[in-house]
């Protein structure tokens, strides 16, 4: 099978910027969708995926509109869930158990939150279920991770190495069927302010 393009952009600015809003459905700024449809005015692509978190899918479909595409819906395009930490500033959580999470997010997820490798299975489940046609998926900065981890088998501390600001794109070519590490080689295109 021919290989396909994938752009995943990272929402724009949401209205409550430096939270861990996970699942929560914070809204996106007028600038941060602006900036969103600014970034994929050069970009090419037949079809629209996102997130079904607002501050994703509102910037989905003011692309759509531009385009005539109208996009659809993938919940497996969310953040991870932050569990109880989930809309919370990173320094109002316990030091010593967010940094454990940093230090590795597998083995010490947030309480009542999601698991890395869960993170990283979901999202790509949404990959391999993605049609072979040119697409872009508005998301969010930890599946477009989540997806690189997928496709090229990255670990965790290679991971956190991209830097993804609101609106960024990582365009990625796809082979499907390859085994991970080998499915795709990676641009990453971010936004100019």
């Amino acid at each position: 099978m021919s290989a396909f393009v994938v752009h995943l952009m990272r929402h724009g600015a949401p209205v409550t910027p430096g939270l861990m809003l996970g699942h929560s459905d914070a809204p996106i700024t007028p600038a941060g969708i602006a900036a969103c449809v600014a970034q994929a005015g050069a970009l090419s692509f037949q079809a629209i995926v996102s997130s079904d978190l607002q501050r994703a899918a509102v910037a989905a479909d003011a692309i759509g509109a531009r385009r005539g595409i109208a996009g659809t819906r993938d919940a497996r395009w969310r953040e991870l869930d932050f569990g109880v930490w989930d809309g919370l500033a990173p320094d109002v959580v316990d030091r010593a158990a967010i940094g454990a999470f940093w230090d590795d997010p597998d083995a010490n997820p947030p309480p009542g939150g999601e698991r890395w490798s869960a993170l990283v299975a979901r999202v790509g489940a949404a990959l391999e279920a993605l049609p072979a046609r040119d697409t872009l998926i508005v998301t969010h900065g930890g599946a477009i991770r989540a997806a690189m981890a997928h496709l090229f088998g990255f670990g965790q501390r290679q991971i956190w190495a991209f830097d993804l600001p609101y609106a960024a794109v990582a365009t990625l070519r796809v082979w499907p069927g390859s085994p991970p590490g080998l499915a795709a080689s990676a641009q990453i295109v971010g936004l100019s302010t």
